[in-house]
């Protein structure tokens, strides 16, 4: 505990005042005290404490204050030193797994990559690769950069989920499994036709800001763009893999990043693309912010709607048949007289309103009367809580085939989202086992599956105006004709909807001869699609032909 001797001269012990500085002798000289013998005697003992604790002061302020050393120079505390700068790691293994009766041997390794900044680290940047054994000419084997979205998220889905030699044992649906989880081989890894690199964006998973450099400057669409690129530039040059057609893989917000990615690596590093794979994909944020003065999501959320409330068998008779009839009649609806109805406000007519509140309430399974109090325009929020109200339960966002159960089942939005809570322990399990043993990457610091440590997020780019990549996957396509864009859309997604998906590339704006260089295919699942066994069956077979159109014949 320390001596302080503060600003107004009051000297104090651990906060306590012991007397003012001086008081004691100006006092002592201003007033003529007659002392007795025991008064002097006591006077005497109080002298010794005084003088003793002057003492205990100047060596304590000696201690705290040491005199200037020799040649003038004050003694400064001694600096914590600064953390080393960080270093590329590894760790590479080899594996097989069975597919079909054959063995594929590959090589997987692990590790981070230092990525630099004016000449010096900027990021270390977590990354796993898998190369398939025995390739003797790179310049005919593909290679695909892949990566999820969130903002926030790391790989781990499209690597245990989709793409990689390994993925989660769901249940045939995408249910939830039962705790302790399992990894099986993959026998729709696209491993089988492309070499894979799972890139891990900075402040996720494994990957961090090297020491002195702002983590914020990589959370926003300028400092990943760039920080990813010169990943995907770095390791081209490490692997050499120049020589190999080149092909992105995203999800989600990473659907975002791959479009924009398209642009930005040919523009500043001349590295042209052969082909992206767009899963559940939003390039144009316009069609999902649901905000006052934008209609454009009520009707392109609609056929999702529709999809979710057949089913949870929520339609009238005549739509309950087939899903593609009903979405079908939904596409129509929305595209028109909903969209008209829409655009009218509060000019629409009270005959006009009646009608567009019955259609809606036969599509997606309302009430008219929840429809007329929404004001024609349901959110993406008030459906999942409003669907299945009547049951207490609520449907999923991320999937909506999925159900949970909210405390309260009055609320106007789900507590939780049921289809998140059905992956994350899976994944989050698996991965920390599987990087550490199979893989046998050491690390004790956390690995970010999903982490909100990235907000917020920056879109200054796009200051004053929505997010929209999609004219960036344009110009893109128009300077490199030879690149292909496969989109994989899922009817019970209501994160990106199929729908919008629709709507941004009948917007593109691309020239008639490029128009057939995208595609979309659909699966009954939701927005990670690959979660059903079916779904993951149809985009590997989806994605092994878009590759082979993708490249050039030898």
């Amino acid at each position: 505990m320390a001596i302080q001797d503060d600003q107004h001269g009051v000297v104090r012990f651990g906060g306590r005042q012991i007397f003012p500085r001086g008081k004691f002798m100006k006092e002592s000289l201003k007033h003529r005290i007659t002392l007795t013998w025991a008064s002097k005697g006591m006077l005497a003992m109080r002298l010794m404490a005084f003088v003793g604790g002057l003492l205990t002061i100047s060596v304590l302020q000696a201690q705290e204050h040491p005199p200037t050393p020799a040649g003038g120079a004050p003694h400064e505390a001694t600096a914590q030193p600064a953390p080393p700068p960080p270093v590329d790691t590894s760790s590479i293994t080899k594996h097989s797994i069975q597919i079909n009766g054959k063995s594929l041997a590959y090589t997987a390794t692990a590790g981070t990559l230092v990525i630099q900044k004016d000449a010096k680290p900027w990021a270390s940047m977590f990354y796993v690769a898998y190369t398939l054994d025995g390739v003797q000419d790179f310049s005919k084997r593909p290679i695909t950069f892949a990566f999820n979205g969130g903002p926030g998220s790391s790989s781990v889905w499209l690597h245990l989920g989709a793409l990689g030699p390994k993925h989660i044992a769901m249940g045939t649906d995408g249910e939830q499994p039962r705790p302790p989880y399992h990894l099986v081989d993959n026998e729709d890894t696209a491993l089988q036709f492309t070499d894979l690199v799972f890139i891990d964006p900075v402040t996720t998973g494994f990957s961090r800001a090297a020491p002195g450099e702002k983590d914020t400057q990589f959370h926003g669409f300028d400092g990943d763009l760039q920080s990813v690129a010169e990943f995907i530039r770095l390791y081209s040059v490490r692997a050499e893999r120049w020589g190999s057609p080149k092909f992105l893989a995203g999800e989600s917000y990473g659907t975002t990043r791959a479009s924009a990615l398209s642009q930005y690596l040919l523009d500043n590093h001349g590295i042209y693309l052969n082909g992206i794979t767009l899963i559940s994909s939003v390039l144009n944020f316009e069609t999902i912010s649901f905000a006052p003065g934008n209609d454009l999501p009520f009707a392109l959320f609609l056929p999702t709607y529709t999809a979710t409330a057949w089913y949870h068998k929520k339609l009238p008779k005549d739509l309950q048949g087939e899903l593609e009839k009903a979405v079908g009649e939904s596409r129509r609806f929305a595209g028109n007289e909903y969209a008209a109805a829409l655009m009218k406000g509060d000019k629409l007519t009270a005959t006009e309103r009646s009608s567009v509140v019955h259609e809606l309430a036969r599509l997606t399974g309302l009430s008219e009367s929840f429809i007329e109090e929404c004001n024609l325009r349901v959110s993406e929020a008030r459906f999942t809580k409003e669907l299945l109200r009547d049951q207490r339960k609520t449907v999923g966002r991320y999937d909506s085939r999925l159900e949970g159960y909210d405390t309260d089942a009055a609320g106007d939005r789900p507590q939780y989202d049921p289809s998140y809570a059905s992956v994350q322990g899976a994944y989050t399990a698996m991965f920390n086992e599987y990087v550490r043993t199979e893989l046998g990457y050491k690390s004790d610091q956390p690995y970010e599956i999903l982490t909100d440590k990235v907000d917020p997020w920056s879109y200054e780019k796009f200051q004053n105006r929505y997010v929209n990549v999609a004219g960036m996957l344009r110009d893109a396509m128009t300077q490199n004709p030879n690149l292909r864009v496969m989109i994989a859309t899922g009817y019970y997604d209501l994160a990106t909807p199929f729908f919008a998906a629709e709507y941004t590339v009948s917007h593109l704006g691309l020239e008639p001869s490029l128009s057939n260089h995208v595609g979309l295919t659909y699966c009954e699942a939701g927005h990670m699609l690959y979660t059903k066994k079916s779904c993951l069956d149809s985009l590997h077979g989806s994605m092994a032909d878009f590759y082979q159109k993708a490249i050039p014949a030898p």
